[in-house]
């Protein structure tokens, strides 16, 4: 392969990697937009996501097979019940701190993260699940270089979902109220939104979104496991970071450009896979040195 071969062949699979990574992304920049909260259980809801859907697809295989039609319900029933799971973890564990210090919800929000992974990791004993499908590696050659269909379509899917999701935000009633909230949360109750109803809406679209990504990466790599949410929620608060958290447009660029970056960095000579988390935290350090607001962030002044 030349080396046009080579940068072609790696922004396909930078589009997959950064989209796993957007979605991801937008969860966080959601519920920090509406509440300041840095939700450190969202990369373990993303895992738990991946699971519903392994399970759904389990069920549903027999009888719609685990093409793309399995996939699909497993992926849209994973978001619903997932969804519901952020709601209920806000209701149980957020709700009651929303008034504490930003470090108590913090604690709290690390908390929730060890009981998923420590759950799912009793479930499981601990092993990788084979996330089964019927897709194979058939696509698109052009010359040496091959895009496969699963690429295409997961690429295709993250694309609806964040236009979708920024509609919502930027159209409806909903939107408008989270929006509203996010610039001053007292101010909304006064005028009557129904300020824990709209907060819990955020979480239901930010874990649904994470569950997406999570059935998305099981059905691109064919396995998952308990430990899935870890490096992930990290690498999406990195693109949050990036793109500005807090911005929706923001947190998809971050997670395209960190999952660009992350397929070019590990090409350069004698520098292999194994340096892509320093290429990604590397870039998180050198983002907060010179530019703390991300790349589409704005500086915002803090009424007393």
């Amino acid at each position: 392969m030349n080396l046009f071969d080579i940068i072609t062949q790696q922004l396909a699979n930078s589009l997959v990697l950064g989209s796993f990574y957007g979605l991801v992304a937008i969860g966080y920049s959601l519920v920090y937009g509406i509440i300041k909260l840095l939700n450190f259980a969202h990369g373990d809801i993303y895992m738990v996501g991946a699971f519903i859907g392994f399970g759904v697809l389990s069920l549903v295989s027999g009888f719609l097979g685990a093409g793309w039609v399995g996939i699909a319900v497993s992926l849209v029933l994973s978001m619903i019940a997932t969804g519901f799971l952020g709601v209920l973890i806000q209701r149980l564990a957020y709700r009651p701190m929303l008034a504490a210090p930003r470090l108590s919800i913090m604690i709290t929000a690390l908390g929730v993260s060890l009981v998923l992974f420590n759950t799912v990791m009793a479930i499981t004993n601990g092993q990788y699940l084979a996330f089964n499908t019927d897709l194979g590696f058939e696509g698109i050659d052009y010359g040496p270089i091959h895009f496969s269909y699963t690429q295409i379509v997961l690429v295709l899917a993250t694309a609806v979902l964040m236009v979708a999701m920024t509609v919502f935000v930027n159209r409806t009633i909903w939107g408008k109220a989270m929006r509203a909230i996010s610039i001053d949360m007292d101010a909304c109750r006064l005028m009557g939104i129904d300020v824990h109803k709209i907060i819990a809406l955020t979480f239901f679209a930010g874990s649904a979104l994470a569950a997406a990504a999570g059935v998305m990466a099981g059905t691109y790599y064919g396995s998952i496991h308990f430990f899935m949410g870890f490096i992930i929620g990290l690498k999406a608060f990195t693109a949050a970071v990036l793109g500005g958290i807090g911005i929706l447009p923001g947190a998809m660029l971050g997670g395209l450009l960190l999952g660009t970056l992350e397929s070019f960095g590990t090409q350069i000579p004698w520098i292999g896979s194994q340096w892509k988390d320093v290429f990604s935290f590397g870039i998180l350090i050198l983002v907060l040195v010179f530019r703390p607001n991300g790349l589409l962030g704005r500086t915002t002044i803090e009424r007393m």
